[in-house]
């Protein structure tokens, strides 16, 4: 499964846009993988967003990841689902997302990623790679970790945790199939920032697209 590189993770608490907005400025940049994140929305405001995010990511081509909510995903026809440890049992949630949509998981250490792998996740979540203020996620994990998650592990493998432009080159060095950024592409000109995250993820990657 090919993740485009690089996925945007929304998050309300780094920039003043709303979500509709930051989303509409990376997928303006040439972003094609929308992660929607915002863990202290009630379910209905979740639900509400997801749906104007789906719209959006349609009028785009781009593929709409929803955190934590497999039957919101579901209901708002999301690709797919990304799940933390806490959230519904990877199994459960298969259950209502079908074969077909995508389910990710967050990991935080080598024996989380191999158990996502044998429950069945389509895409690991490794991280935090670099300390992070985004969210509480524990300590950092650092690249050699990562490495050895991507060698053990036959699933994509998405960094995520205090990337930045300065530390992205070591992170895809580490073998990441994908990073994920949140405020390192909220801070300062999110246009300009989503243009040199790509041209570093594409020249790492001859696959990466492009034309975006």
């Amino acid at each position: 499964m090919y993740l485009g590189g690089l996925c945007f993770i929304t998050d309300r608490k780094t920039s003043k846009l709303s979500c509709e907005d930051m989303t509409l400025k990376v997928l303006r940049s040439g972003m094609n993988w929308i992660q929607y994140r915002e863990k202290e929305n009630s379910r209905r405001k979740v639900y509400e967003e997801s749906v104007r995010l789906r719209k959006l990511t349609q009028d785009f081509n781009a593929v709409l990841i929803v955190n934590d909510h497999p039957d919101i995903a579901l209901c708002v026809n999301a690709e797919g689902v990304h799940l933390g440890q806490d959230d519904l049992p990877l199994r459960e949630a298969r259950k209502i997302m079908g074969k077909k949509r995508i389910i990710g998981i967050s990991t935080h250490s080598l024996e989380q990623a191999i158990e996502a792998e044998k429950g069945g996740a389509d895409y690991i979540g490794f991280g935090p790679v670099f300390h992070t203020t985004t969210k509480d996620a524990g300590r950092p994990q650092g690249v050699t970790i990562l490495r050895e998650v991507k060698k053990q592990v036959n699933l994509p493998v998405v960094a995520i945790g205090g990337i930045t432009l300065e530390n992205i080159h070591s992170v895809l060095d580490a073998g990441a199939d994908a990073v994920a950024v949140a405020s390192a592409i909220l801070s300062g000109n999110i246009e300009e920032n989503v243009k040199r995250f790509m041209e570093i993820i594409r020249f790492f990657d001859v696959n990466y697209p492009q034309d975006r």
